[in-house]
């Protein structure tokens, strides 16, 4: 066989590295407040649509928002209250950290551990790192890193999945409508859940 055929029959065998993580169909939040609490009726669902564990997500919804919950039969509840876009930007987050392939973009990943740490390897391109760490939130210093009410010039490193630019700052990771990855924009705090921020153009 010459070397032209079997190159074409290699190149026939490598996974499409082509597209992005559009294809990954993940549901909105569903939020239904409840006295004291929030409940998130669509876990399962979303945890399904990202190939995770739903009690794994659910447990990365109540550091990034930093409240305590349970989780029962597809549903989890929260104490506080929480909106909708509230936890689709926790599961922003979580799909940054945990589903979202750092060196092709895609969402073909799945978490191994290895050697006691939790590995994230990507079945389309064979990239494998361990999951990110994130800072702990016994970390803290007399001031917090962002405030509410408070105006920061931050840089736009990402875009969410609606679209928004995200900047980090800190333990916080800011969603920002309007800006566009590779800004440096200045930014006014409108709201914070736990690790997450919310703000817009100042």
């Amino acid at each position: 066989m010459s070397y032209e055929s079997n190159l074409d029959r290699a190149i026939e065998r490598l996974p499409d590295l082509g597209g992005s993580d559009e294809r990954l169909q993940v549901p909105d939040a569903n939020a239904q407040k409840d006295g004291a609490f929030t409940r998130l009726t669509n876990l399962s669902e979303i945890a399904d649509a990202l190939d995770r564990d739903p009690e794994h997500l659910h447990s990365a919804i109540q550091r990034d928002l930093g409240t305590a919950g349970q989780y029962d039969d597809g549903r989890a509840r929260y104490n506080g209250s929480f909106s909708g876009d509230d936890f689709d930007a926790t599961v922003e987050s979580y799909m940054a950290e945990y589903v979202t392939c750092s060196e092709c973009g895609l969402p073909d990943t799945r978490l191994v551990m290895e050697n006691r740490t939790q590995m994230l390897r990507c079945e389309a391109c064979g990239a494998f790192r361990p999951v990110a760490k994130r800072r702990s939130t016994s970390q803290r210093t007399d001031r917090p890193d962002v405030e509410e009410g408070e105006t920061y010039e931050v840089k736009i490193t990402g875009t969410g999945r609606k679209g928004d630019g995200v900047a980090e700052k800190g333990k916080y990771t800011i969603f920002v409508p309007g800006a566009q990855e590779g800004d440096v924009v200045d930014i006014y705090i409108k709201n914070i859940s736990g690790t997450l921020a919310f703000a817009r153009l100042a």
